[in-house]
């Protein structure tokens, strides 16, 4: 079947390794034909043009200006996605009959253009709900439900009941994200909203002793210690001043030792925290290429994962999966609204406590310094491979909109 995928999240080739691309690489394994629709942002200064890889096609859009820019450009770019997106199927893909349309959050506001595939083609339509917008704004202050803030929440939140309405299944990230969406939204059918988790094609990444050895010493992080990797995006939605919390209330315990890698918003508040704290079992590093990233994790011995406390919402960051991949356990500090810490404490591979206590966080660090790290590691990857997988995630999407199938 012909597939089409329309995303905000930027790749140029279906052999990059993320959530998206990993499964994309399942429906061509499957024997799909699939054509995707991912932004060049004008910062890049790149023209819209069309890679063509095996059997698939990725037209790489130039769309306005969504990531490292000022809420007002990033409201409006995103605004002005849709009419885009549009364009670029008529041009590019007129001549293609989609059986399947799958689209991401963000964004909600590609309404239109799965409505006029669907429409067009007779084609099924799949959300995979990996964002709750614009709700998630509202929780960390980013937006506002009254006011002059008001009216642009009430325009999204109508484009987000759209989407859910013309979408025949919507996949979420947890059993906590699938019952928001349900309660939320009373007029869903819940019959068609389902858990279809973040998933990759997944890779062995942990390391033998001789590895571990030279990558710390490559990057100057102690051989000796219990090294704790938050690694990825360093925005609003992390609740970076808690982290900076943590990170003096633990600058006393001598065995551990935190590694901070990624960038975004909220990077210059951790380096001027960095550079005044002085703190010797510290080290923050701006963000290294994937592979870079991923051997480095393989290096480290615990995971972190931090969400801001207002949250209402239940994410799921899909950072688990990459440390997951390393084979080692989880420090998930979270709002009690999401389910991520619960599924890494039930599977055994990690251990939950509130983004709200710093002390609270300090008491389970030693508690995870006596541990079984090797063991919950390996939990870890086991889970990985039984829940978590590209495979996995396609047939849920298959079989929940019989696409492909004879109509």
């Amino acid at each position: 079947m012909n597939v089409l995928f329309l995303t905000l999240v930027e790749f140029e080739s279906f052999q990059e390794r993320n959530i998206y691309t990993d499964l994309l690489r399942e429906f061509i394994r499957n024997g799909d034909t699939v054509y995707a629709i991912s932004p060049t942002e004008r910062r890049k200064g790149q023209a819209t043009h069309l890679v063509t890889e095996g059997a698939g096609r990725i037209l790489r859009l130039q769309t306005g200006n969504t990531q490292k820019t000022n809420i007002v450009e990033k409201g409006i770019s995103t605004i002005m996605i849709e009419p885009l997106f549009r364009k670029a199927i008529k041009e590019y893909f007129s001549d293609i009959r989609f059986d399947l349309v799958l689209y991401s959050t963000p964004p909600i506001t590609l309404v239109s253009a799965v409505e006029e595939v669907k429409k067009r083609d007779g084609a099924k339509s799949y959300l995979l709900l990996k964002d709750i917008f614009p709700q998630n704004a509202v929780d960390i202050g980013m937006m506002s439900t009254d006011g002059a803030k008001g009216m642009l929440y009430r325009h999204f939140r109508k484009q987000e009941k759209r989407l859910y309405a013309i979408s025949d299944r919507i996949g979420c990230m947890s059993a906590a994200n699938a019952a928001y969406v349900i309660k939320h939204n009373p007029e869903i059918d819940p019959a068609k909203v389902e858990v279809c988790p973040n998933a990759i094609e997944p890779t062995d990444k942990s390391v033998d002793p001789a590895t571990r050895d030279a990558i710390r010493k490559r990057y100057g992080i102690p051989g000796d210690r219990t090294v704790f990797v938050y690694g990825g995006n360093l925005g609003k939605p992390q609740g970076i001043p808690f982290l900076i919390e943590c990170l003096e209330e633990c600058r006393d315990i001598e065995e551990a030792y935190f590694l901070i890698v990624g960038d975004g918003t909220e990077y210059p508040r951790l380096e001027a925290y960095a550079k005044s704290a002085g703190q010797e079992n510290l080290k923050l590093m701006q963000r290294l290429p994937k592979e870079d990233y991923d051997t480095m994790v393989g290096a480290c011995d615990v995971g972190m994962i931090f969400l801001d406390y207002r949250f209402t919402i239940p994410n799921f960051p899909s950072r688990m999966l990459s440390y997951m991949q390393a084979k080692i356990p989880i420090l998930a500090c979270t709002d009690p609204n999401t389910d991520i810490g619960r599924v890494i404490e039930e599977g055994g591979f990690g251990w939950r406590c509130e983004s709200r206590d710093a002390e609270q966080v300090k008491e389970k660090i030693r508690e995870i310094l006596r541990a079984d790290l090797k063991k919950a590691g390996e939990n870890g990857w086991a889970t990985l491979q039984e829940k978590y997988t590209a495979a996995a995630a396609c047939r849920v999407i298959t079989e929940g909109t019989g696409a492909g199938r004879k109509r």
